[in-house]
């Protein structure tokens, strides 16, 4: 019962949802039919829009083919009359330009060279399209004339504005770089800003439009000249105030000297005026000193007004040495802004040449002086040459980096007059040196007071002005490879393929040889002159003064230092030399006092009447002191001692002898009744023999 009611009612459920299934397949059949009605409406629509526009677009397309077709012949009309218009421009620029170019560029020179740009392109445009038109030849020649006017304007511009620096400047340059702790830049203005702007833009377009280098000629040549008168101006002002004390600077740079303290040495050596002068005027104080005025302290240049004027050309050349390197300097500064680059090396080459030739040529002339002083045995004249070739070794590093670059010609011109300085200088040292052995005065000019010999200060002076340029010097010496002359061994570390390269010790042991030989030279020469002396004593004198000026030189100076170096025993040697001499001159007094020694005097009893022999020779002891005293302090006192300690010495030495055996001779004999007139033999007293001698050494007593 139960399974049958199931049944039904599954039956019944599946009916429903079939009928539901069955109703829902008709309406989806409804809205297929629908859809295919839209379908096939829309199909028609978009037919009949097709048509449409296929209608359109057939009577369009002909319509924009047609306007396109317009639109590009309007844009070749416009075009043909744009390139009409430039050609015709062409054909104008003469006539636009003509008067600016005729006017030239003085004043507008933008204007100028925007003329200059027209006339350039008409020249290209009818080369080549034109080639045989009139108007080629119209602006070619307007061209070469606006390029003429360029190159003038150049000229005019550098000739007009470029003016020699001042002397005042140079120096404040100069003593700024050398002397002043606080560095400073202190730039030349050569040329204006705006005129330096000017030729910079008329250099630029000569080289890329002009093709001309010619304006690089008429530069160096301009800028050649004036620096040449920088430097003679210099110069000039040099003359002008040698008198004066120094070098005046700008007020500007004295105030900043007065107010910078200056902790650094100086650099440069030598750059300051009576160089010479004032070594020589020391050593003249130094010489009178010594020699109390006596004869034989001469000096080198006995002309004060040879001094000044040497002094001046000096300081002038060294100056003008070290104003070159700047303004040269400044100058190329000045060119690498004006010429093009390739081409700077060259013209700065032609621009320095005449200057720098003028500063060679008076550096021979200085050598030539030299040489020619040296043939008259002027040896002084080598002093010109110390301090400029001191000056030139030590600038040559910034010679050399100026003149990089340059031909070879040129780089080579500062160390060939420093060979021929230093050759010079070493033939005079040498030429010197073997004067002082070789020097044959021995008759004349001798000394009648045994004072020192006019070769000994002479000699003196020389070395002692050699102190102030030892490096130079024995650099001279080693530059001459002088080891083997002085029998120096040369160590390989000290020495190498050029002579520039000797170690500065290497130096001094040669310069110190060197002093060495001088002075053994001078002792042999004194030896040989003092045989013209007819009296030992004096000639022992004459030793004992020039040996004791020797030593007194060496020792208030650096040359006892330097001797030293070389010779370890020379101070000691000199002093044993004076003591001989001493010991010579004392030996003179022997013929005096041997009268009244001991040696031979009568033996008597006190009180025993003496015998007419033994008076006699009383009288005749008596007599041969007081004759022999008398013509010694005759003699003596003209003799000269100029050492005040040394004569002091000498006096007292020997009045101690003579006083002591007077004594004891007095002492002995002078009560003894040996004459009725005691008065005519016992002349002095012994007091009054001590006084005598005290007056020996003084022509003034």
């Amino acid at each position: 019962m139960i399974p049958t009611e199931e049944a039904s009612a599954r039956r019944r459920e599946i009916e429903e949802k079939l009928k539901q299934e069955e109703e829902t397949l008709s309406f989806i059949r409804d809205s297929l039919e629908k859809s295919d009605q839209l379908t096939k409406n829309m199909v028609s629509i978009l037919s009949s829009f097709e048509s449409r526009l296929m209608k359109l677009e057939n009577s369009i397309i002909p319509v924009h083919k047609q306007t396109e077709n317009l639109q590009r012949l309007q844009e070749n009309v416009e075009k043909t009359l744009f390139c009409l218009d430039h050609v015709i421009s062409y054909y104008h620029v003469a006539k636009d330009t003509e008067k600016i170019i005729r006017e030239g560029p003085t004043g507008r020179l933008e204007e100028y060279l925007g003329c200059m740009a027209k006339i350039q392109k008409a020249v290209e445009y009818f080369q080549d399209n034109n080639p045989d038109s009139p108007e080629l030849n119209t602006v070619k020649l307007l061209f070469e004339k606006g390029k003429e006017s360029l190159e003038s304007e150049f000229r005019s511009l550098m000739t007009r504005h470029s003016k020699p620096v001042p002397p005042i400047l140079i120096l404040d340059l100069i003593g700024l770089d050398e002397e002043m702790e606080t560095q400073e830049d202190v730039t030349l203005e050569h040329l204006p800003e705006n005129i330096l702007q000017d030729i910079i833009r008329i250099s630029d377009w000569l080289v890329e439009y002009g093709r001309n280098q010619d304006f690089m000629n008429v530069y160096y040549q301009i800028r050649s000249s004036q620096l040449d008168r920088s430097i003679k101006g210099l110069k000039e002002h040099f003359r002008k105030n040698s008198s004066s004390s120094g070098v005046p600077y700008s007020p500007a740079i004295q105030n900043k000297r007065k107010d910078t303290p200056t902790k650094k040495p100086i650099k440069r050596p030598v750059l300051i005026p009576g160089t010479i002068r004032k070594a020589q005027n020391l050593l003249k104080q130094y010489s009178q000193q010594c020699l109390d005025g006596k004869k034989g302290a001469s000096n080198l240049i006995p002309m004060e007004g040879r001094e000044d004027m040497l002094d001046m050309e000096i300081d002038a050349y060294i100056h003008c040495v070290s104003a070159f390197i700047k303004l040269a300097q400044s100058e190329y500064q000045l060119l690498t802004e004006i010429i093009p680059e390739h081409h700077q090396k060259k013209t700065f080459d032609s621009l320095i040449q005449e200057s720098l030739d003028n500063l060679m040529i008076e550096g021979d002339n200085i050598v030539s002086a030299a040489r020619k002083a040296i043939m008259r045995h002027d040896y002084s004249a080598v002093l010109t040459i110390f301090p400029i070739l001191r000056h030139l070794k030590h600038t040559k590093p910034e010679f050399d980096q100026v003149l990089q670059g340059t031909a070879a010609s040129t780089k080579n011109k500062l160390p060939s007059l420093i060979t021929s300085m230093e050759t010079t200088g070493a033939k005079a040292l040498e030429d010197f040196a073997d004067n002082i052995k070789n020097n044959p005065d021995k008759e004349y000019n001798m000394p009648k007071d045994g004072t020192v010999h006019e070769l000994t200060s002479n000699a003196i002076l020389f070395l002692q002005q050699l102190l102030e340029f030892q490096e130079t010097a024995g650099a001279m010496l080693a530059s001459q490879v002088l080891g083997d002359t002085y029998n120096i061994p040369l160590d390989p570390r000290e020495t190498s393929s050029s002579a520039s390269s000797y170690s500065s010790e290497f130096s001094r042991r040669l310069l110190s040889t060197y002093i060495c030989k001088v002075l053994g030279n001078l002792q042999l020469n004194l030896l040989s002159k003092s045989k013209v002396y007819e009296d030992p004593a004096l000639s022992a004198i004459f030793l004992h003064n020039n040996y004791n000026y020797i030593l007194k030189s060496l020792e208030k100076s650096e040359l006892i230092q330097l001797v030293a170096v070389t010779q370890k025993t020379a101070e000691r040697s000199y002093r044993e030399h004076i003591e001989q001499q001493i010991l010579t001159y004392q030996r003179s007094w022997l013929k005096v006092t041997d009268y009244i020694s001991e040696r031979n005097l009568p033996v008597f009893q006190p009180g025993v009447k003496l015998k007419d022999k033994e008076r006699q020779v009383i009288k005749e002891r008596f007599k041969g002191f007081n004759d022999g005293l008398e013509e010694l302090c005759k003699i003596q006192k003209a003799w000269a001692i100029p050492d005040t300690e040394q004569r002091d010495k000498i006096r007292q030495a020997q009045r101690n002898i003579v006083q002591e055996i007077y004594a004891a001779f007095l002492n002995r004999y002078g009560n003894v009744p040996f004459t009725k007139n005691p008065e005519k033999y016992i002349k002095y007293r012994v007091e009054q023999v001590g006084e005598m001698i005290e007056k020996l050494f003084d022509t003034s007593a």
